[in-house]
């Protein structure tokens, strides 16, 4: 067993499931996932994690990727009352670092070590080599990063894209958004690209329409959607592929990504036959004038299920080069 100070705790913070891995020695260990919902707090589901798999292990460090803003090492999930708080939990569990970042930066990170077997092609374009890549994925929330490579250090610029406002492309949506905007004043991209997006797109369909159909949450949507039960599930999932769609030419346009645009999050990997089916490329590519920009740029849904700890793997390495590099100087 490696010895216990090489160990640190990885994490993927959303707002439904939280996951928690060890890294040691640069190796990934399993993958546990715990229900937000389970948890009054942060804190209480890092100590099931480590009570139930670290007794015999020393964890010195952790490094959490969270749904939300992060500021001041702090963090309160956009969709969730959990708050992260980076001294919190070095004084909880004896942590000598703690860092925390938005998910969609570790994801963003993950990008360059993707294989093809990691992803699921949605449309044509050849990526640009040395050229910025943009990730966007829909769960509970929409995220949204770009990863810009460098010959010396890359970097990633985060963002709170997914709350940019959603403009509408045909009168259908501006019927839709304007009941959204009826509801909620401000209509984000999130309100509609998101599990609760989906549900929101189900809901207006239903009022706009006229028509009765029974009250589903996402996955009862997708489900009935993709089994051909529901004419309305059909239709809201309809509409959440070609809104994505729309989002993402706009993410590819904003980032200048000609490296490829990818489609992360809990939603997408599970709709690769029918988003490639979909309206989603018509509509990433519908830009006007644009549209050979847009056509020239590969979109890919990634369907490795661990994407974001890759990018957590990478800042670890990259932090531990840094901290030998400094020990050989002095």
């Amino acid at each position: 067993m490696d010895m216990p100070h090489e160990y640190r705790l990885l994490g993927d913070i959303g707002a439904t499931n939280v996951r928690f891995a060890l890294l040691s020695n640069g190796l990934l260990g399993p993958i546990k996932w715990f229900t937000v919902a389970d948890f009054p707090r942060f804190t209480d589901a890092v100590n099931a994690f480590l009570d139930c798999h670290c007794r015999q292990v020393s964890v010195r460090e952790a490094l959490l990727a969270v749904a939300g803003p992060v500021d001041n090492d702090r963090c309160v999930l956009t969709n969730s009352a959990w708050i992260i708080d980076a001294p919190e939990l070095s004084a909880a569990f004896s942590f000598a670092k703690v860092h925390i970042l938005n998910d969609f930066e570790a994801t963003a990170l993950s990008l360059p070590l993707l294989t093809g077997a990691d992803l699921y092609p949605v449309g044509g374009g050849e990526a640009v080599l040395g050229a910025p890549m943009a990730v966007l994925g829909s769960g509970t929330g929409l995220g949204v990063a770009c990863f810009v490579p460098a010959s010396q250090t890359s970097i990633v610029i985060a963002s709170e894209g997914g709350h940019a406002t959603m403009a509408a492309t045909s009168d259908r949506e501006d019927a839709i958004i304007a009941h959204l905007r009826r509801q909620f004043s401000h209509v984000s991209a999130e309100r509609v690209a998101s599990g609760s997006g989906l549900e929101n797109l189900y809901r207006a369909v239903i009022a706009i329409d006229g028509i009765e159909a029974p009250k589903r949450n996402a996955a009862e949507i997708t489900n009935a959607a993709l089994d051909g039960t529901c004419p309305v599930a059909r239709a809201a999932l309809d509409l959440f592929c070609a809104m994505l769609g729309t989002i993402a030419g706009n993410v590819a346009l904003l980032f200048g990504a000609r490296g490829g645009v990818f489609i992360a999050g809990g939603i997408a990997p599970r709709l690769t036959e029918y988003m490639a089916r979909s309206e989603f490329r018509a509509r990433f590519e519908h830009k006007g004038r644009f549209r050979q920009y847009l056509a020239s740029i590969p979109s890919s849904i990634i369907v490795h299920p661990a994407a974001t700890f890759l990018g957590l793997r990478s800042i670890a390495k990259r932090s531990d080069r840094l901290d030998r590099t400094g020990a050989e100087r002095h």
